[in-house]
């Protein structure tokens, strides 16, 4: 586990040069990195979601570009296009944001149904097609897509499909009084902006690989794989659940539940670990009845019901 190790320690500590509080914005991200998955990141504007990721980029010493989603957003904007080149009469690849370690896009629910399809096959497969001839991303290649949970004005909900594509959902709200005094107290220098205030020291390429290869050495006992399981089929017969977990989701949470453990300093995973790996691992991927809404349940109360109802190993 060094470099799983070294990973984590050396992102904590860079992060922590311009972060203040936002702990689960922190691991979770750096969880979607370790388990080579993408992760749905939600709060309202100004908590350091942007900022976050930037400087997350540097510390990993990923490539980063970021994507402003908007209405007329097209497909061509995120995976670039042909242009003819005039003098000698051929076409030549103009490469768009897609092709980079780590995507930020901003608001993805601000993309239009076409243009988020375009997502779809890069997430999965690594890969985009465009005119027809596949090219391959990164092996590196993370979404971190971010969208306000308030505004609804020229918003285009994600489909099902497309939520199911991402590892994680992380929920981040408002830091404390003490950590807003902090944040304050970086931001109060007159002479440069934060990110240029601070030297943020990169890391080793090849760490990033090597940690992937480690997380997946973890050791999960029988009785957890049976545990997770129970956890994602008893989403499909919940009453409140009309649209349950799938395998795929099984297999996001018995990986985030590594990332959990190897972020506790451990090479096992525990029945805490899946318990703590519930919510951002499947809140985005079960859908509620309509009836359940009307009451006012929400999938992170439903998931801890069902998590009190499966009983935990020994």
């Amino acid at each position: 586990m060094q470099a799983i190790t070294k990973l984590i320690s050396h992102g904590r500590a860079e992060l922590a040069k311009v972060i203040v509080g936002q702990n689960a914005l922190i691991d979770g991200t750096l969880t979607a990195l370790l388990c080579g998955g993408h992760a749905l990141i939600e709060g309202v504007p100004g908590l350091g979601k942007t900022l976050s990721v930037k400087v997350l980029a540097r510390a990993l010493n990923v490539t980063f570009q970021r994507v402003q989603c908007t209405s007329d957003l097209m497909p061509a904007d995120l995976l670039g296009s042909n242009i003819l080149n005039l003098q000698n009469g051929t076409f030549s690849l103009h490469q768009g944001p897609m092709f980079t370690d780590l995507l930020l896009v901003d608001e993805v629910n601000r993309m239009p149904p076409r243009t988020q399809a375009s997502l779809l096959e890069s997430m999965e497969e690594r890969q985009v097609t465009i005119d027809g001839v596949r090219h391959s991303l990164s092996p590196l290649f993370t979404v971190l897509a971010t969208q306000n949970p308030v505004e609804f004005e020229g918003t285009y909900p994600l489909p099902e499909a497309q939520l199911d594509r991402f590892l994680l959902k992380i929920k981040i709200g408002y830091p404390s009084a003490q950590q807003e005094l902090e944040i304050l107290a970086k931001h109060n220098n007159p002479a440069a902006s934060l990110t240029e205030q601070v030297e943020v020291a990169p890391i080793e390429p090849e760490v990033l690989q090597q940690a992937r290869t480690e997380l997946r050495q973890l050791t999960v006992e029988q009785s957890l794989l049976g545990y997770i399981s129970e956890i994602t089929r008893r989403t499909r017969s919940w009453p409140s659940v009309s649209l349950g977990a799938s395998p795929r989701a099984g297999i996001s949470l018995m990986l985030v539940a590594k990332a959990i453990a190897a972020l506790g300093d451990r090479d096992y995973v525990i029945p805490d670990d899946v318990k703590a790996a519930v919510l951002p691992a499947l809140r985005h991927r079960i859908i509620l009845r309509p009836e359940a809404e009307l009451e006012g349940l929400d999938t992170d109360r439903v998931l801890t019901d069902v998590l009190a109802a499966v009983e935990v190993p020994k």
